[in-house]
C-alpha cells in the first residue's frame, strides 16, 4: 500500500482501540513523534478514512481525541468516533509531507479528505519517446520516458488545440514504430501534413526540432514559435529557398491568426495561474485560468467533494495540491481568492517543480481582482451544472426500464425490480436471495439473502411463499415501499405460490411476474400463457440480467451456508467436541484445512483441549 516512499522515510503502526480504557488510548498515542510527516487514519475493517500531514505528527494526531477539537464539526466527529488506528509517515520536511499527502489522497481518495471527482477520466497529451516522436492523447500517466502535458478537462479545446497544430507543425499522425524500412508515405505527405520520416525525407534532429515548435505551442509559447517560424523564414529566404520560405510564412501567419483570438488579459508577457473556487453543499468547483505571455490560453476546472465542514482556506489549499499534483508546468505567479493554509510549504513545494520561485498573491483591485470575479462567476455555473444534471438523470428512465413497461403493459414504469430465486440441493441447506435493480442497475446495499426454515423436502413452491411473505412482511411493518415489479424465477408454479403469499397479506395490487429459464418464457397472473416479448427487446434483456443476478447471489449464498455446516458437523461428530470447543479450535487454528494439518502435540496445547482429547480429534480429522 505505502510501496515507493521517498528515501528515509520509515512507517510507522500505532493500533488505537476503542475499546481499550481512557489511559490504554493516552499510552499509544505517547508513541507518536515530534517530527513533520504524514498520518493515516482507518476504521474498523482497515479502509483508510483521512489522510493527514502535520509539522509534528505527536500534537497533530493527539489534537484529535482532546473534546476541544470537535467544535461542532458533526463530520469531525463523526471521522474521529470511526477511528480504530493510526498509521504515520515520518518525513524529513514539512514540504515533504504536503506532496506525499497529497499523492496518498489521490490514490486512496478516504471518505473525509477533500478529493478531486472524476479525475482518473480527464485525457493527457502525450510527447512519446521515439527517435520520431508522437503527439497523442491517452488518459494513462506511465513512466516510460514521454512527455506529458494536462490534464485537460476540456476536452473539446484540447482537441481543437492539437487539430491546429497538426495544420502548423508536420508531425506525423501514424503509429508506426520508425524507422520502419517496410512503411511507405502515406496521404499525409501528399497534402503536407507529414515530412515523410518514414523513408527518411527528413532527417531525425530536424525532425525533433519540428517537435521542440510544437511543444512550444500547445505550452502557450505562441510568441516564441513566431520568432523561430520567422527566423527559419528568414534563413531559407536568404538562400533562396522559396519554396521552404513560403512554408513557414504559411505557418507563421496561421500562428498569428490562432494568437489573435486569444484574449489578452495582461499588457506584460508573464505566465501565471488564477485560480477561482466556488462551493455548494459537501461539493466544490475549482477553475484555473491559465494566462501564457499576457494571453488567456485555456481554462481548467474540477470538481471537489468532502468539503460541507472546510474553510475556505482548507478548500483552496487542498485544491492547489491536488491540481498541482499532475500539472505539467506550474507558473512562477498564482492568484488566488483567499490565503491558503500552509502558504509558505506550498510555496516551497511548487517551486521544487517551477523553475524559480513561486508567488501566491490575492489580487484586491485591478485586472487580476475582475478576472478572478469572472472566473469565480464560471465556478459558480459549472457547479450548478452539474447538480442539474446530476437531478436530471435521476429523473431520466432508461430505455430498458420503460420498454418493460410497455411490454408488460404496467402503469407505471418499474424503476425499482426485486428478484428473487430459490436455492438448494436436493432440499438441503435451502436458502433464498432478493436482489435489487434501481433504474436498471444493480443496488448491491439492497440485496438480502434467507435461510429456509420448516420445509421438509425440495418443495420449490412452498419455499418461494415463505420468502415472499417475509420479505413484504418486513416491509409492511417498517413502512418501506414495496418494489415496482417482483420477478420470481421460475415458471406458473413459482408465480402462482408468490400471488398467494402476497394476498396472504392483504396486498393485491403488486405487480409480480414469472421469468422461466428454459426458453425465456415471460408469465403474468391470472394468464395461462406466456407474454409474447421479442428476444431482441431491451426489456427481455434487463429481466435477465435480473434472474443471472439473483442465481448467482442465492448460489453463492447457498455454498456458504452449505460449507459452514460441513465444516461443523465433521467436528461436532467427535465425541467430547461441543459447541465452544468448536469455536475455540476454529479461533486458534484459523480454518479447517490448519487444523487438520496440525500434530496432535499441537492440538493438545489449545485451551481446555487434554492429550486424550487431542489424539481423538487428530485420530478423527486424519482419516
Amino acid at each position: 500500500m505505502l510501496e515507493d516512499l521517498p528515501k528515509g522515510i520509515d512507517a510507522v503502526n500505532v493500533r488505537i482501540d476503542r475499546r481499550d480504557s481512557a489511559e490504554r488510548l493516552k499510552e499509544t498515542l505517547e508513541l507518536l513523534p515530534r517530527a513533520p510527516g504524514v498520518y493515516l487514519m482507518r476504521d474498523s475493517a482497515g479502509k483508510i478514512i483521512y489522510i493527514g500531514k502535520a509539522k509534528s505528527l505527536r500534537s497533530r494526531v493527539r489534537s484529535y481525541f482532546t473534546p476541544r477539537a470537535f467544535d461542532g464539526r458533526g463530520q469531525f466527529l463523526a471521522l474521529v468516533s470511526n477511528v480504530r488506528e493510526v498509521e504515520y509517515i515520518v518525513t524529513d520536511s514539512d514540504r515533504e509531507a504536503l506532496m506525499l499527502e497529497a499523492n496518498l489522497v489521490k490514490s486512496h481518495k478516504p471518505r473525509y479528505n477533500i478529493t478531486l471527482k472524476d479525475d482518473k477520466k480527464y485525457p493527457f497529451i502525450k510527447i512519446t519517446e521515439e527517435t520520431f516522436p508522437r503527439i497523442i492523447v491517452t488518459r494513462d500517466v506511465e513512466k516510460d520516458g514521454g512527455r506529458y502535458l494536462g490534464p485537460y478537462t476540456d476536452v473539446k479545446a484540447m482537441r481543437k488545440m492539437l487539430k491546429v497544430m497538426h495544420k502548423l507543425f508536420r508531425v506525423r499522425s501514424c503509429d508506426f514504430d520508425l524507422p520502419n524500412k517496410n512503411v511507405r508515405l502515406c496521404i499525409d505527405y501528399e497534402i503536407g501534413r507529414c515530412d515523410g520520416p518514414c523513408e527518411a525525407l527528413i532527417s531525425v534532429e530536424n525532425y525533433r526540432k519540428l517537435i521542440d515548435d510544437a511543444v512550444l505551442f500547445l505550452t502557450g509559447r505562441r510568441s516564441q514559435v513566431a520568432a523561430l517560424l520567422r527566423g527559419q523564414m528568414e534563413s531559407a529566404s536568404e538562400a533562396l529557398r522559396f519554396e521552404e520560405a513560403a512554408i513557414y510564412r504559411d505557418r507563421l501567419e496561421a500562428l498569428e491568426q490562432v494568437t489573435n483570438r486569444q484574449k489578452v488579459v495582461s499588457q506584460n508577457s508573464d505566465d501565471w495561474d488564477l485560480i477561482a473556487v466556488a462551493r455548494e453543499d459537501d461539493e466544490a468547483c475549482g477553475v484555473v485560468m491559465e494566462v501564457r505571455e499576457g494571453r488567456l490560453i485555456g481554462r481548467q476546472h474540477y470538481f471537489l467533494g468532502g468539503v460541507l465542514e472546510a474553510s475556505a482556506a482548507e478548500v483552496v489549499s487542498s485544491f492547489l495540491r491536488l491540481f498541482y499534483l499532475t500539472a505539467s508546468f506550474v507558473p512562477r505567479e498564482i492568484y488566488l481568492p483567499s490565503k491558503p493554509e500552509d502558504a509558505g510549504t506550498i510555496s516551497d513545494w511548487l517551486e521544487s517543480r517551477a523553475v524559480g520561485a513561486v508567488v501566491l498573491h490575492v489580487p484586491q483591485r485591478g485586472n487580476k481582482a475582475q478576472l478572478l470575479r469572472m472566473a469565480e462567476n464560471n465556478a459558480g455555473i459549472l457547479l450548478s451544472e452539474r447538480r442539474l444534471k446530476r437531478e436530471n438523470r435521476k429523473a431520466q428512465i432508461p430505455a430498458s426500464v420503460t420498454a418493460l413497461q410497455r411490454d408488460l403493459h404496467l402503469d407505471d414504469p418499474p424503476r425499482r425490480i426485486e428478484a428473487m430465486d430459490i436455492s438448494n440441493i436436493q432440499g438441503s441447506d435451502p436458502v433464498a436471495s432478493v436482489v435489487t435493480f434501481i433504474d436498471g442497475r444493480a443496488s448491491k446495499r439492497n440485496y438480502r439473502h434467507y435461510k429456509i426454515t420448516g420445509i421438509e423436502g425440495s418443495d420449490d413452491f412452498a419455499m418461494m411463499r415463505q420468502v415472499v411473505t417475509r420479505r413484504f412482511e418486513k416491509l409492511q411493518q417498517e413502512g418501506d415501499a414495496f418494489p415496482d415489479l417482483l420477478l420470481v424465477d421460475g415458471g406458473k408454479g413459482q408465480l402462482s405460490s408468490a400471488v398467494h403469499a402476497l394476498r396472504s397479506l392483504d396486498i393485491e395490487d403488486q405487480p409480480v411476474i414469472g421469468l422461466a429459464k428454459r426458453l425465456e418464457e415471460v408469465y403474468l397472473p391470472g394468464h395461462a400463457d406466456p407474454q409474447n416479448i421479442p428476444k431482441t427487446s431491451a426489456s427481455l434483456r434487463l429481466l435477465q440480467q435480473l434472474r443471472d443476478e439473483s442465481h448467482r447471489f442465492a448460489v453463492s449464498y447457498h455454498r456458504k451456508v452449505r460449507s459452514k455446516r460441513t465444516l461443523h458437523s465433521e467436528i461436532d461428530e467427535i465425541g467430547g467436541v461441543g459447541p465452544q470447543r468448536r469455536k475455540t479450535l476454529l479461533r486458534h487454528f484459523g480454518s479447517m484445512k490448519r487444523l487438520r494439518e496440525a500434530t496432535e502435540e499441537e492440538i493438545g496445547r489449545v485451551e481446555g483441549v487434554g492429550p486424550k482429547l487431542a489424539a481423538d480429534i487428530a485420530t478423527a480429522l486424519g482419516e
